[in-house]
């Protein structure tokens, strides 16, 4: 089965329209506090920031339960933020102190978490969808009424791994919901140039699996289809696929010369910017006062503010503990 689910931004209660509101704020301050960090080289390697995808993670992570597990990619700051991984361990693994979610081990494209079940931060591109097929073959095994999402970008399409997670978790009928973060372009080539068939949807649609795209700069409309699907995997109703087609305002990482999109192609889509979208919509409807949108922000910017001074104070790992979790440890014979 395949479609699509849309619905109109301004269409939801308002606590809760102004709750995902803040949350992709969240997402948003964050990620630009990171590329400061990272031009001012306190953090180092790789750095690929999520600025204009924030209503996919926004709507997606809002319909789950805190025992569903996420699995994500190496552009996954957003996602474990609103899993539920404190601002803080965030940048501190950025930074590369003990202090971060991974002892500063793992940095920017290696977040994880059991205590939210984020599990990764992938560097490895479709990397994350085998382990979701794993994640929810072990909840189907043992009887838990659990929830595997998994983000991936279209780039894995083209991978040999995302044919096979799909494949595997319809002949299974497993309980996870696949979700493409469809933003064009994969790393730097334009999806039309790289796949024959761009409806990402009706691909997944080929391995039998219930699949539909949403606008995913609308995180109302990225809501309303993970909620659809996320109930329907909950009360066994196999896989779903969700191709939420979103945009990043940014280049694929810090490293990137950005050559290969059109300047006014990138303004076109800064446009439909989901944070400005909902704040005017919500505006526009009464359910949005100026000083409850200056609130927001002061709240956002404070707690971003408290997350930078965590980091700094943080600490490198001794360099009597690089080789733990690196080998074993053999027992005395």
């Amino acid at each position: 089965m395949t479609g699509t689910s849309a619905r109109g931004t301004g269409n939801a209660d308002s606590d809760h329209a102004r709750h995902l509101l803040r949350q992709m704020l969240r997402v948003r301050r964050l990620e630009e506090q990171c590329v400061e960090l990272y031009s001012a080289a306190k953090i180092r390697g790789f750095l690929h920031v999520y600025i204009g995808e924030e209503a996919v993670a926004a709507g997606v992570t809002s319909t789950l339960a805190p025992d569903d597990a996420v699995v994500a990619t190496y552009r996954e700051h957003g996602h474990a933020l609103l899993r539920g991984v404190p601002a803080g361990a965030i940048l501190a693994e950025m930074y590369g102190h003990v202090e971060g979610c991974c002892r500063g081990r793992g940095g920017s494209m290696h977040l994880f978490d059991a205590g939210t079940r984020f599990y990764g931060g992938n560097a490895i591109v479709a990397g994350g969808l085998p382990l979701a097929v794993g994640l929810a073959l072990a909840d189907k095994m043992s009887g838990r009424s659990r929830v595997t999402v998994c983000f991936f970008g279209e780039g894995a399409v083209a991978e040999g791994a995302f044919h096979e997670s799909l494949n595997l978790a319809a002949l299974w009928q497993l309980p996870v919901l696949f979700c493409c973060e469809n933003n064009l372009y994969a790393m730097g080539t334009a999806l039309a140039r790289s796949e024959s068939q761009t409806d990402i949807a009706l691909k997944a649609a080929g391995y039998e699996i219930a699949s539909w795209s949403a606008d995913g700069m609308d995180v109302l409309a990225v809501e309303e289809a993970a909620r659809r699907a996320v109930d329907a995997v909950r009360a066994g109703g196999g896989p779903h696929f969700l191709e939420l087609r979103t945009y990043r305002f940014r280049a694929h990482s810090m490293f990137d010369p950005e050559r290969y999109r059109d300047k006014k192609e990138v303004s076109r889509w800064m446009e439909r910017d989901p944070i400005n979208t909902l704040r005017t919509a919500l505006e526009a409807s009464g359910q949005l006062s100026a000083k409850d949108w200056k609130s927001i922000q002061q709240d956002v910017d404070t707690e971003v503010e408290a997350a930078v001074e965590f980091a700094e104070a943080g600490t490198p790992e001794p360099l009597e503990d690089l080789t733990r979790f690196v080998y074993s440890e053999r027992s005395p014979e």
